[in-house]
């Protein structure tokens, strides 16, 4: 168990995991922006909207731990 995180392969084939799943989870949000009827950031950011806020965070996390038990 020392140094087998280091091999080329396993190297590769987690960074290319991990560019998966921040594509994944960059299409849904914007799949999910499309859906709802305004734009989510800029409700977030320039209108403060903090229920918003919370409620993409928590979308977030979810979509993130689908995407996680997906590549995993």
């Amino acid at each position: 168990m020392g140094m087998e995180w280091i091999k080329p392969g396993v190297l590769l084939g987690s960074l290319v995991f991990a560019l998966m799943g921040v594509l994944i989870f960059w299409l849904c949000f914007i799949v999910i922006d499309k859906l709802t009827p305004y734009n989510l950031w800029e409700e977030i950011v320039e209108k403060q909207n903090m229920a918003l806020a919370l409620v993409v965070a928590a979308m977030s996390l979810g979509i993130c731990i689908i995407v996680a038990a997906a590549i995993h």
